[in-house]
């Protein structure tokens, strides 16, 4: 009987007071989204935390009533884990790790790579102009690119999302950037944060 109900059937019923929905959708999708999980941190105690910390949002995210993408559970639950895996390496690129050695140098633990206020100002000038930039393509080549370059989707849960095949959303993506790119002669903009 599990495998007959859809997902949002489940998180209906779940949402219901039906706990072992839950544990039905926990159980169906554990092995992926684990798999995914490590495949980017190749880590097994590292995996296993986000894999908890992934499906304890998810229940918050459940309770609070959050929860609004009918059908489409799995890919809410991936890019849950997928923002989880980034939050971990941002907070490992911030946080310096030290060997034991005698050569300790106090400057690589207090040095300033945050950009200065020049640098700070043409980047999000450049972010503003590149926004602007795709407000000009074909409204699906704009779906298909922010999609990949912003939400950092596959092709694949690209294709489920907008009800295309994958080679449809390629080819958006292609002609998003070759239009890009045509605008950009087009209008002899200048796109640099150096």
């Amino acid at each position: 009987m599990e495998q007959l109900l859809q997902d949002s059937a489940l998180v209906e019923k779940y949402l219901s007071g039906d706990e072992n929905a839950l544990e039905i959708l926990i159980n169906r999708h554990s092995q992926r989204v684990y798999s995914f999980i490590f495949s980017k941190v190749f880590d097994k105690d590292i995996a296993e935390d986000i894999f908890q910390d992934t499906f304890i949002k998810v229940i918050k995210t459940l309770k609070k009533g959050a929860y609004n993408e009918e059908g489409k559970f799995l890919p809410w639950v991936m890019r849950i884990a997928h923002n989880l895996i980034i939050d971990h390496f941002r907070k490992n690129t911030r946080m310096p790790k030290f060997e034991g050695s005698d050569d300790f140098n106090i400057f690589s633990v207090i040095s300033d790579n945050s950009p200065n206020v020049e640098k700070q100002i043409i980047k999000d000038q450049v972010e503003d102009d590149v926004r602007k930039l795709i407000g000009e393509l074909p409204k699906d080549q704009q779906e298909v690119l922010v999609m990949r370059m912003y939400k950092d989707m596959s092709f694949k849960e690209i294709s489920e999302i907008t009800g295309v095949s994958i080679n449809t959303a390629l080819g958006r993506m292609r002609y998003a950037i070759i239009n890009l790119r045509k605008i950009v002669e087009k209008n002899n903009i200048v796109l640099t944060n150096q």
